[in-house]
């Protein structure tokens, strides 16, 4: 999984064993973790959790292709299984939330190809110059 991280430039991978830590040592943690195989071997990641204080809302994380698996319909598939998980869980809302950098341009349009509505800008919140947008779907 970290050399999924580390070719799709999601995060630092360094921080996935923090991160993944308390939904492996936890059988009633509500996070979702998943993974996209091809031949036995990651190609894809995804990381969702429950807003707090929310009824059925959850927030998408991060979602990451390999650099070479991209542009092969794998983050729709990967879309499709976390929104159906949800529903399995009564979820309501899925949030994602991206950048504006260009680079996550395709991710922007996947989002809205897929029906979710760019809800919000958080200017200047990444770092100065590069917003957060976040997108909205009722699952």
């Amino acid at each position: 999984m970290k050399e999924v991280l580390d070719s799709s430039g999601l995060f630092p991978s360094e921080y996935l064993d923090e991160m993944i830590s308390g939904y492996l040592e936890n059988v009633e943690s509500q996070e979702l973790w998943f993974t996209f195989l091809d031949q036995d071997k990651p190609v894809a990641i995804g990381y969702c959790t429950p807003e707090k204080l929310t009824d059925g809302t959850y927030n998408l994380l991060a979602i990451g292709v390999k650099k070479s698996a991209q542009r092969t319909g794998i983050a729709t598939k990967m879309m499709d299984y976390i929104e159906a998980q949800l529903r399995a869980k009564n979820g309501r809302i899925l949030i994602v939330e991206t950048s504006s950098a260009a680079e996550q341009g395709a991710a922007r349009h996947l989002y809205q190809k897929l029906g979710y509505t760019q809800e919000a800008i958080i200017r200047d919140f990444w770092k100065e110059g590069e917003h957060k947008i976040v997108f909205w779907k009722r699952l």
